[in-house]
């Protein structure tokens, strides 16, 4: 598959920027608060009661169905490169909170494309990674910083029904802060949310079938999302200022997620005394690792 990946095309898509506008809406706040209800604590930070992840729901691509590829995502070759891998997945953040968005005024997001970059995995085989800045502003302050990667690569060689777990460490017993159990529901409206057409999520048919999944797919950002939330509720004295996280295989729907911070990586920064960094993950009832994250959180 490596010599069908013209890395040099790729990347020549760097620096490519994209604009985009949107509004925070009271009802926006006010469905995405419902859609997480009862699965994790929405309560915001000190002197702030927007809850964190929001910013994932403003100014998705509107792309009209005939410009869809046949996953449900925005066909290739528009601002990201025409990856041609057929497996598309949210890997990663790292997240920089300056300030609460405001509720009302424009939000202007910025996305740059900072690298485009081939990695061959024995396991995975060909892996494309797109890393993509993106900088929420308003009036010209910014806002939110957040550091986008996503990996492209090829189906299962063993793909058939259920065969795709990909669990890569081994399970482990952790102190769980919160278990939860995922339902189609919750991923219909958080896709809902951040229009996400990813068919992986709601699918169950094209998911089992075409991307090899044993059952609908936890979306990335959505883990990620009430394990944010999770560390701000642990800590309400307190703000989290920057997050940063890393999927580590799926979750999927209807299956038991144990979130969990780790109170013996939680660390002072000797340099701001009011600073401190904990580290959090997600594990699933096999107490396999899902998510791996860390937040820095300040008075």
């Amino acid at each position: 598959m490596s010599e069908q990946v013209e890395i040099d095309h790729l990347r020549s898509w760097i620096g490519k920027q994209e604009r985009s506008g949107d509004i925070i809406t009271p009802e926006l706040v006010k469905r995405f608060r419902a859609t997480l209800s009862g699965y994790t604590s929405l309560a915001g930070s000190q002197g702030c009661s927007l809850p964190l992840g929001l910013h994932w729901c403003l100014a998705p691509p509107a792309i009209a169905h005939d410009g869809l590829g046949a996953d449900g995502h925005p066909a290739k070759g528009g601002f990201l490169p025409p990856v041609p891998l057929p497996r598309r997945m949210w890997a990663s953040s790292r997240i920089r909170f300056h300030s609460p968005l405001p509720v009302g005024p424009l939000i202007e997001r910025t996305s740059t494309i900072t690298d485009v970059a081939m990695k061959q995995s024995r396991a995975s085989g060909t892996l494309v990674f797109v890393h993509i800045d993106h900088e929420y502003t308003c009036d010209k302050e910014t806002h939110i910083e957040d550091r986008q990667t996503i990996v492209y690569r090829g189906h299962s060689v063993h793909k058939k029904k259920g065969a795709i777990r990909e669990s890569k460490t081994q399970p482990q017993e952790t102190t769980t802060a919160r278990s939860l159990t995922p339902d189609s529901t919750l991923l219909f409206r958080y896709s809902a949310l951040t229009f996400n057409g990813h068919r992986i999520h709601y699918d169950h048919h094209y998911s089992v079938l075409e991307e090899g999944y044993p059952a609908l797919v936890v979306q990335g950002p959505l883990t990620a999302t009430l394990l944010m939330n999770l560390a701000q509720g642990e800590y309400p004295q307190k703000t989290v200022r920057e997050f940063a996280f890393r999927a580590m295989a799926p979750a999927f729907v209807d299956e038991e997620l144990r979130l969990a911070i780790d109170p013996g990586a939680t660390t002072q920064d000797e340099k701001a005394a009011a600073a401190s960094s904990i580290a959090l993950d997600a594990r699933n009832h096999r107490g396999e690792l899902v998510t791996t994250a860390s937040a820095v959180l300040t008075e």
